[in-house]
């Protein structure tokens, strides 16, 4: 039964831009949207909240949440993986001082 419902179920994948309330995270979903008249490609941003229940996921990861019933007043979305963690990298600022030159 669960794999029936899974089907009709809409599927996004997006970049996480805040994590700081509990369980819950704003996804930013991007389209590419082609306009009707003059058939240039539109780059569309919407941000929907979405629920984490185990805070797995953090700002800057790639998820794939999908639709799911009421859970509060804005949330409709799940969660459901975390496609691609994000990696931070450090940069090292090597200064060489020199104890003769200014």
């Amino acid at each position: 039964m669960e794999a029936k419902r899974e089907i009709n179920k809409r599927k996004m994948v997006g970049r996480v831009i805040k994590d700081k309330m509990d369980k819950t995270v704003v996804v930013e979903v991007e389209k590419f949207l082609k306009h009707p008249k003059y058939h240039k490609f539109i780059k569309r941003k919407l941000r929907y909240k979405a629920h984490d229940e185990d805070n797995s996921s953090k700002t800057g990861d790639r998820v794939l949440i999908v639709e799911t019933r009421p859970l509060s007043k804005d949330k409709r979305w799940l969660v459901k993986e975390v496609v691609r963690h994000e990696e931070l990298f450090l940069v090292k600022n090597e200064v060489s001082h020199d104890s003769g030159e200014i």
